[in-house]
């Protein structure tokens, strides 16, 4: 029933924006060319899918974004329980990292492209930059939050590394681990998008910048929806794995 509801929330939500675009269009003075009614946006949408040139290019987006948000889930979790079991040395690691941390991911985009050129590099280690801090974080803050009770437990059952690590202290931690890597899904598909724009030949950002280049506002606008479906199913996708974890483990009901 809930996903039921969920789902009906989502199409009126969207008749919704629909008809506020409509409106807008209808109201305003911009030239179709310009500002593009949301009729136009949908047959340029149907265009790109009839000629294969709009599964190209979310391929392409997919492949690296897939490479970059993994590989930085992964290197952000297990540098986060390493340092979060290490609270003396975190104590100097942090500094570093709320140093690091605010500079967004594109001012680093001029060394990415001199280091490592053009192409699908320089995207995914924009997107391995834009999820790294906000999961490496929550986790160190998650593991150093743990009840000591779930150690002194696992020692009298004679666990010891590195079974611990794995068997008490990933699992009891997840549940706010998983808050950092939903938090760092979205930014890493929003740098994702922008890391595209500047440096790459394909993929759904680039096609934002060809589109503009040739004045196709409702390419733009057609792409630009297909941006915000694609996270909307990233994040509900995501959302399903955790409850499934967490119900795995006992977290959930």
């Amino acid at each position: 029933m809930k996903k039921i509801l969920s789902l009906k929330n989502v199409i009126i939500s969207l008749i919704i924006l629909l008809a506020i675009w409509q409106i807008i269009f209808t109201v305003s003075k911009f030239d179709s060319a310009l500002f593009p009614s949301p009729f136009q946006a949908f047959q340029a949408l149907a265009e790109m899918i009839s000629n294969g040139i709009l599964i190209l290019h979310i391929k392409a987006s997919m492949y690296r974004f897939a490479i970059g948000y993994i590989s930085s889930v992964i290197a952000a979790v297990l540098l986060g329980l390493i340092l979060g079991r290490l609270p003396k040395v975190f104590r100097y690691v942090n500094p570093i990292l709320q140093l690091l941390r605010p500079i967004s991911p594109m001012a680093w985009m001029p060394f990415i492209v001199l280091w490592f050129g053009i192409g699908d590099v320089p995207a995914i280690v924009i997107i391995f930059i834009a999820a790294f801090f906000p999961v490496l974080l929550s986790t160190v803050s998650a593991v150093g939050g743990i009840d000591t009770v779930y150690l002194k437990v696992s020692k009298n059952f004679g666990i010891r590394q590195p079974q611990i690590m794995w068997k008490v202290i990933f699992p009891a931690a997840f549940p706010q681990i998983a808050n950092g890597i939903h938090l760092a899904l979205g930014t890493a598909w929003v740098f994702l998008v922008a890391g595209e724009m500047t440096g790459a030949q394909s993929g759904l950002g680039y096609l934002v910048i060809d589109a503009r280049n040739n004045l196709r506002s409702d390419i733009l606008f057609a792409d630009i929806i297909v941006i915000g479906l694609i996270g909307l199913i990233l994040d509900t996708i995501l959302k399903a794995v955790e409850r499934r974890i967490l119900k795995s483990w006992g977290g959930l009901d």
